[in-house]
């Protein structure tokens, strides 16, 4: 199970707790449209700069051993 940036959610710090969990949690979220109304409240607020971006992380690039694979 992955997370949606491609790190396993087993990665996490411990004090998040089991990445299961964790990753439950997140899909809760996910299917009750929580992350959109929190984007949605900054965008309103008038809090975050217009010049701030996001990073796609779909088109950012590692080493496949930064990734875990074998050898890495």
């Amino acid at each position: 199970m992955d997370s949606p940036h491609g790190s396993p959610w087993r990665d996490l710090p411990e004090e998040f707790g089991k990445g299961s969990s964790v990753y439950r949690q997140f899909r809760r979220w996910t299917l009750a449209g929580l992350w959109e109304q929190i984007m949605e409240a900054l965008n309103e607020s008038g809090l975050v700069p217009d010049a701030l971006q996001m990073i796609d992380s779909t088109v950012v690039r590692a080493h496949h051993q930064a990734a875990g694979a074998k050898g890495g």
